[in-house]
């Protein structure tokens, strides 16, 4: 009887490196456990890595989304233009503050927008466009650039799966001086703090804004205040803050974080391998070169839903990422007609993907997919 290799039951899955326990005993006996010295330590970490003069973390990827339209100045009565195709987190983020989302169609090729399909959604009242950088690939938007800084449109990328990813011929994914980048840390993230998210802002007067919004308004450090009868609060903000418990777990997987990008690039290039040959499934590109992947998703030209199901049966944790937004009730007052979304939304589908996984997990996964699509045929 053939042995299931590890890793193929999970759709995704976080990666221990063994340090994590000893992280969170060193911080749990100071009792103070909210933003601290650890959560300094590890936005000082990521600058490092990412090459950027400041961090600001925050609790969750949706928050970083959240504060970064609040910190710039985007609220009610503005249109904020962003792929149908992404998690719910990314609308939501723009919704909760009485904002529009104005859904864009995307590249069938990588589902992420393009220059054209975001320009194609502009509106009189659109105020930023959020880029979905999918599966961890970039996504350009340097032809358009100009346009969009003469008409005000700022751009705020999500950048939630690319974590460790680059811009062809330029800095890594956040680097950019002129894009508000957001990313996400929880627990199927490229990087991981159990739950966490973080802001590149694009000058210190950024940073500031968005550490008040992320802790009450108040921007004094914690040990600062210890001493004082009073503090500032200069304006709105809720709790927001990354605990040093979820960063003393970021410090950890930062030092392995380069093994574990090289782990993903092997994982997605054995799928690059693998698949040829299967009849009418089409890997989805992410310029794996440039990027650490988040998933590895193909299109299917027929019957994905069956394909998806007997997969199940097997115990082999393929997934949907994700079904388009405009289409959700939630979102109904937005919707619009978009064609290429909604053909390949029918199609896709996510493959096991995650750094337990070995080159046999990827064969096995394979070899099921062709049974799958063969039986479905």
């Amino acid at each position: 009887m053939e042995t299931t290799p590890p890793g193929v039951e999970r759709n995704a899955a976080p990666i221990i490196h063994g340090g994590e326990a000893a992280a969170l005993e060193a911080v749990l006996p100071g009792g103070q456990w909210g933003h601290g010295e650890v959560t300094d330590r590890f936005e000082a970490g990521l600058a490092d890595l990412l090459a950027v003069p400041d961090v600001v973390a925050v609790n969750s990827g949706t928050s970083a989304l959240h504060l970064a339209l609040r910190a710039v100045g985007i609220g009610p009565g503005d249109d904020v233009v962003v792929p149908s195709l992404t998690f719910a987190a990314s609308v939501q983020a723009i919704t909760f503050g009485g904002t529009r989302p104005r859904f864009a169609d995307i590249d069938p090729d990588t589902l992420a927008v393009t220059p054209d399909t975001v320009l194609e959604a502009l509106t009189p009242d659109t105020k930023a466009v959020m880029p979905v950088l999918y599966g961890g690939r970039a996504v350009d938007l340097g032809p358009i650039r100009t346009t969009l800084a003469q008409q005000g449109i700022q751009i705020i990328e999500d950048a939630a799966h690319a974590f460790g990813s680059r811009t062809p011929g330029g800095p890594m994914v956040g680097a950019d001086p002129d894009t508000l980048t957001c990313f996400s840390f929880d627990p199927i993230k490229n990087l991981t703090t159990g739950q966490g998210g973080a802001i590149i802002p694009r000058n210190p007067a950024e940073a500031e804004a968005l550490r008040s919004l992320r802790l009450f308004g108040i921007v004094q450090p914690k040990d600062a205040r210890a001493g004082l009868t009073s503090y500032g609060i200069q304006g709105p903000g809720l709790r927001f803050d990354l605990s040093q418990l979820n960063a003393a777990i970021g410090l950890v997987q930062l030092e392995h974080f380069t093994e574990v990008a090289g782990i993903r690039r092997h994982l997605w290039r054995t799928y690059q391998a693998e698949l040829p040959g299967l009849d009418g499934v089409h890997l989805v590109d992410v310029d794996v070169t440039h990027t650490v992947p988040f998933n590895c998703v193909v299109r299917l030209d027929r019957r994905r839903d069956e394909v998806f199901q007997r997969l199940r049966a097997e115990n082999i944790g393929v997934a949907v990422h994700y079904p388009p937004n405009h289409t959700q009730p939630a979102f109904a007052p937005w919707h619009r007609d978009l064609p290429v979304t909604e053909r390949v939304a029918a199609e896709i589908l996510g493959l096991p993907f995650h750094p337990a996984m070995t080159d046999d997990s990827v064969r096995f996964v394979v070899a099921a997919l062709a049974r799958a699509v063969k039986e479905t045929a």
